[in-house]
């Protein structure tokens, strides 16, 4: 059975410019590996602790085969470096809950 999986990314922009062209080019391949945005961005208020990220995404992906080939995939690697040009990012690839 496929279990879900979860890229997270905490972003701090410092190019919004070079982001904004990131931002453009990224769903294609999110589409591509049949991943979906569950978070894009928007407010963050804090709850409880510490932690204080400027930006948060979130992308559901069926499996983590699917994470794995959008993140090696040959032709998203000089978008993900637009990415790491234009932003400090931390990210995580967690598993979903399968509640059944």
């Amino acid at each position: 059975m496929l279990m879900s999986a979860y890229i997270i990314v905490e972003l701090t922009v410092h190019d919004p410019e070079k982001y904004k062209e990131y931002v453009s080019l990224a769903p294609g391949f999110v589409a591509k590996h049949q991943g979906k945005y569950i978070v894009r961005g928007g407010n963050v208020t804090v709850a409880e602790g510490d932690w204080r990220p400027e930006r948060v995404v979130v992308v559901q992906f069926p499996s983590q085969e699917h994470v794995h080939a959008f993140l090696q995939d040959p032709e998203y690697q000089s978008v993900a470096a637009i990415r790491h040009a234009a932003t400090t990012s931390n990210m995580l690839v967690v598993e979903g809950y399968d509640s059944a």
